[in-house]
């Protein structure tokens, strides 16, 4: 039986904690989707298909396994999407408490729901403080996001004047 996972996030932009957690997640399942999926409590700096690319592009330029997806959900549960795929895993990244508090829930109602356990990975140290949200704003204040996100994400936001 293949081992699915689908780590979901707006990853609006994708920073390298991220990049961190889906390359050792990577490592654990035979196949792994990273799932680009529309927050409505976030206001979304950029579009999905944007972000599907950037993500796209930094996994390949970070030689991430070959065993990675990635797509975007903006319609249904997620769960319905790990249904579709046959994955039966969700993993998280979690920075601290407050990470821990939001998402459990949400753990217990993706179980009850379909059967999706999840799984909280901790991001390496080196990245626990980014935030997308903390990237947005360093970007729009014209600050220099390079050390917390891809190349590619770097290149994109200073070439648009965020």
């Amino acid at each position: 039986m293949r081992r699915i996972a689908v780590v979901p996030g707006s990853f609006d932009p994708v920073t390298l904690g991220h990049l961190d957690v889906i390359g050792r997640a990577a490592g654990l399942f035979d196949e792994l989707h990273v799932l680009v999926v529309h927050n409505p409590d976030k206001s979304a700096l950029l579009p999905i298909n944007r972000r599907v690319s950037l993500l796209e592009q930094s996994i390949r330029d970070g030689g991430l396994p070959t065993n990675i997806v990635v797509a975007s959900w903006n319609v249904g549960l997620l769960v319905d999407y790990c249904t579709d795929v046959g994955a039966s895993v969700l993993v998280k990244g979690i920075r601290s408490q407050v990470d821990v508090a939001y998402e459990t829930p949400m753990a217990i109602v993706n179980r009850n729901l379909a059967g999706v356990e999840t799984i909280f990975m901790l991001p390496d140290p080196s990245h626990a403080h980014v935030s997308s949200s903390l990237v947005r704003q360093v970007a729009g204040l014209g600050g220099d996001v390079a050390p917390y996100v891809p190349a590619a994400v770097a290149d994109f936001l200073q070439g648009t004047r965020v």
